[in-house]
Parts: C-alpha cells; structure tokens; sequence
C-alpha cells in the first residue's frame, strides 16, 4: 500500500496549547547588525490581532487587503493573522509593482493597504495612466510618512483616496504598541497641521501594555515635545526573548521593560513622537542633530523623491550630517541648492555638509534603509 492510499483519521484532536508557548520566530531586518531571531508567543500574537482590529473604522468582514507588506516581516504587521480572524479577504501579490497594485484595486475591490513608505512612494509617483478608481478607504502606514510624499484625499488620483492610520511596533512587540488615533480636535485643523499631528507614533493600543519614554536614569521624560528619551515598553505583546540569544535578550529586556533603541519625545496631549533612532543621532561639535529632522527638510524639496541623512567623520566637528539622495524622475538639483535649502529651513550647524546622489537607496526586503551600507562609503565620499 502506498502512502497516499493510507486512511486518514477525519477527527481533528488539537493539541495542548498554552498561550506562552512559543509560536513564531520572526528575525528582525538586520539593518545594523546580524537579524534575531524574535519569540513571538500565542499570547503576543492574539493580544496585538485583537488590538489591531479595534481602531478598525469600517466593517471587517468588508476588509480586502492587498499585501503590499511581507508576510514575513512581523508576520506582515500581524495582518495575516488580524485579517484572517475578521474573515476578511487577502489579496495576494509575489512583488509591489504599481501597475500589478492598480490593477487588484480594481479587480479585487480593494479596500485596504498596509506598507513601508518606500511602497506608498513608489504608488504615489506612479505613472498618471496607472491610476485607476478604487475602493480604497484605509492606509495602515509605519514608520511616518511626510504629506508631501503622498497626494492629499483631494487629489485627482482617487485610487490614493482615504484614511491614513500611522501606526508603530516592531517585531520585538509582536508587532504594534501604538496608533496616531485621531480626535475630533484634528479635524478643523489645516492640511500641514493635520498631517504632522499624523506623522506622531501616538498613543498605545488598548491591548498591548504600558509604553513609556524615559531619560538615561529610567525616568519619564515631561510632556514637552521637546525633551528626547527612550521608548520603552512592557507587557502583553513583548517577545519571550531572542532565540539562542541570552545577552542580546539580557540587554533588551533589562530592568523589566522592553527597549526600543528610538529616541522619542511626549507631546502635552501624550501623543509620543520619534525624532530618531537612538544610534542615528549625530553628534556634531557636541550638538546632536535628529536625523530625522534633516531628511523632513529635504523631503520638502519638490525634486527630492527619498533622502537618508547619517554621520560622518569630521576632522573638526567629530561627525556631520551628509545627506544620500533620490531625485524624482526628471527633477534636477545640484548639492548647494540642496544644501542652502536646507539651510533656509534649519539650524545651520544640522544642514548636511555634503551631498551623495544616488539612482536608489539600500533598503532590507522590508523597505527600511540600511544606513550602516551608506556609512560605510565614507571612504569613497572623502576622495570625491
């Protein structure tokens, strides 16, 4: 008898589980040192599905989500499993490509995305002819993207029409912690004050636990929106640990709380914002300088498409910010305009001291930017 002649029981028996078994090892994106492998429990899983659907703003049966987020990252945001749990439908694509996109739009009904910006970019400068009417109501975005880079609800493209819901996590926190929630207060405010209220981390979801930003001594940072510390969390959806990994977990999970490694600051509202990871900041001359906060500026610059800001070397001030740039396809825009506009709009000593154009930025399979790669052209930039 072979093998697939062999009766098979149609009694399904499921096993004993207990909700902190582990359930997935999800390795994180690498993009500064070798990925870890993050253990994702049952329980982390359900409590961040559960609190990904409730700020949910339509039905969720009615959800079709198009995947222009790997599966694999984070378990695509949890979506994989939050979509599945509402019933709702997945839409399936191999790679983002804006046409393939545009089209399920269409022919699928889609009515939600999740991405990195580097994905809403590319949809947001699509060819004119690509887009085409949807049902599209809800973007789910991370990490913020500035509202220059998309087109406003009003734009002519109705495919981009809809709600921006910014949310943040990572892998570590199975993966959400927080959502930029809006409130009725928002909404008679202009476009611009609008969309950098949208650009804020937020505040946590109902189900993932305590979230703080504390100072180097474990203390919480005033509601100022100016005064940076740590992002550091506890609770239902921390990982157990890093796999084979006791002095990575050790250092991350230290004193009870989970640590980000993202400089933020705390709004008078308690909105939490990031300015930064902590290990981009640029010390330059004993000041630092956010390198988010640069690559803002630059964005706002019609020809700039993307821009990393990262520190390098300086014979006088210790490092200085040097700015990597995309330009829009057909845009032109030389080193000083970049710089001295910049400078128009910042702190002089944060203007980038330099200029590197390039046709793309490295970016992991999820979309971030690996700015270890751009440090690591320090060399060739010096003999430029």
């Amino acid at each position: 008898m072979n093998r697939c002649s062999k009766r098979v029981s149609a009694e399904f028996v499921r096993p004993e589980i207990r909700e902190t078994d582990l359930l997935t090892i999800n390795y994180t994106s690498g993009t500064t040192s070798r990925p870890k492998g993050v253990m994702i429990t049952h329980r982390n899983a359900w409590m961040n599905s559960v609190g990904t659907l409730r700020p949910s703003t339509h039905d969720l049966c009615a959800i079709v989500i198009c995947w222009t987020l790997p599966m694999f990252h984070a378990n695509g945001w949890t979506f994989v499993w939050t979509i599945t749990a509402a019933g709702a439908t997945h839409v399936c694509l191999r790679k983002v490509e804006p046409r393939a996109v545009f089209e399920l739009m269409a022919t699928e009904r889609v009515t939600m995305l999740c991405a990195a910006p580097t994905v809403l970019i590319s949809l947001a400068n699509a060819p004119e002819d690509l887009c085409v009417a949807s049902r599209l109501r809800e973007f789910e975005f991370s990490p913020p993207v500035r509202r220059r880079q998309l087109p406003p609800s009003s734009d002519s493209r109705k495919s981009l029409a809809g709600r921006l819901s910014h949310v943040y996590g990572l892998t570590e926190t199975a993966p959400f912690i927080t959502v930029c929630e809006p409130r009725p207060e928002h909404a008679p405010l202009k476009i611009s004050d609008r969309a950098t209220i949208k650009a804020r981390q937020g505040v946590e979801l109902i189900t993932s636990g305590e979230l703080r930003v504390v100072d180097e001594e474990g203390n919480d940072v005033p509601r100022d929106g100016v005064t940076q510390g740590e992002i550091v969390a506890r609770g239902n959806v921390i990982m157990a640990g890093y796999y084979n990994d006791p002095e990575a977990t050790e250092q991350a999970l230290r004193g009870g709380w989970f640590h980000s490694g993202d400089a933020a600051v705390v709004h008078p509202d308690g909105y939490v914002e990031i300015r930064d990871r902590l290990k981009d900041v640029i010390i330059s001359g004993g000041e630092n300088i956010s390198s988010v906060e640069v690559e803002s500026v630059l964005l706002r610059h019609p020809a700039v498409q993307e821009v990393a800001i990262v520190g390098l070397s300086h014979e006088r001030w210790g490092e200085a910010p040097h700015a990597f740039v995309v330009l829009k396809q057909g845009a032109r825009a030389d080193e000083n305009e970049l710089r001295e506009f910049a400078r128009a709009n910042l702190a002089h000593f944060k203007a980038p001291h330099s200029v590197t154009f390039l046709k793309e930025l490295p970016k992991t399979a999820t979309g971030k930017i690996q700015k270890y790669v751009l440090r690591a052209r320090q060399p060739a930039i010096a003999r430029q």
